[in-house]
């Protein structure tokens, strides 16, 4: 058999209540029916030796305020206090995330100092050399794609290849809602991040090296090669893969509780087992 290689993983929630406190750098909370699905489907020794996981946890920045405004602003209102959770826990979450000038903005450079101290904890877990793969969740997709860009174009820096995600082989999205947030722009006009993972050497990265998985009966899920320009450009090139799954159980499978359900989804944890495994026959990267 073909020797395996150690492999990096790098998983991102999105929208959603998650928690309110911030965790520790190791927890596995958000992603622990994926994590714990993947381990058994590619055996829990080879996991535990070849996959380095960690998590990019970012809901308590937004969570607590947005908590304390639902119990002070609407306290003693029972009535369709679950669906306004949803908004608030969910809408609120994207519309607040954006990037803005000004010393009052404070939740696109926090969130994405969580994107960047994760991903230097997992250099420092799997060394420098190790092939990246990122999981990323609803909004999470987003602010990923967002975090390259700003790397590609010089808006941010960062101080090794794997930190600027020069070593990432793949990235599976699941749940997806980028074009939401698209549509500022005429179709022609929209961009898409360029393939970061260029210390990959050549015969060797994934194509496609996207793949976007969402539900038909997810709402918040998108596919993305329909938002136009340059995502219509990726998957004319091979790099982008849009496919539609069916993501839950008896009871959520046909309705929008299929927004969560990804985490345990056989769909998903075969096509995330998939590209570790495709991951680990790189070797040591640069």
């Amino acid at each position: 058999m073909p020797e395996e290689h150690r492999v990096a993983v790098a998983v991102i929630h999105g929208m959603g209540s998650q928690g309110d406190r911030p965790q520790a750098a190791n927890a596995v909370s958000f992603s622990r029916d994926l994590y714990a699905g993947l381990r058994k489907r590619m055996g829990a020794t080879r996991f535990d030796t070849l996959v380095g996981w960690r998590e990019i946890f970012w809901s308590d920045i937004l969570q607590e305020r947005q908590q304390q405004y639902m119990d002070e602003a609407l306290a003693g209102e029972a009535n369709w206090m679950a669906w306004r959770d949803f908004v608030m826990h969910r809408l609120a979450d994207a519309a607040s995330y954006r990037w803005e000038k000004g010393d009052h903005a404070y939740v696109y450079p926090e969130v994405h100092a969580r994107v960047s101290n994760a991903i230097a904890h997992l250099e420092g877990v799997t060394g420098g050399r190790a092939p990246l793969i990122v999981l990323a969740h609803s909004l999470g997709g987003h602010i990923i794609s967002n975090h390259i860009w700003d790397l590609q174009k010089g808006h941010t820096t960062a101080p090794t290849p794997f930190q600027r995600f020069e070593t990432m082989a793949g990235v599976i999205t699941f749940g997806c809602n980028i074009p939401v947030f698209t549509f500022s722009c005429r179709p022609g006009e929209v961009k898409a991040i360029d393939r970061p993972g260029t210390a990959i050497p050549a015969g060797k990265w994934f194509k496609p090296w996207w793949i976007n998985l969402n539900s038909r009966n997810d709402i918040l899920g998108m596919p993305l090669a329909g938002a136009g320009g340059g995502y219509a450009a990726l998957k004319e090139r091979g790099e982008l893969r849009d496919r539609w799954i069916s993501a839950g159980n008896a009871l959520s499978a046909w309705n929008p509780l299929s927004h969560n359900a990804y985490w345990a989804d056989s769909d998903v944890h075969g096509s995330v087992a998939a590209m570790i495994e495709q991951a680990m026959q790189i070797g040591p990267v640069g």
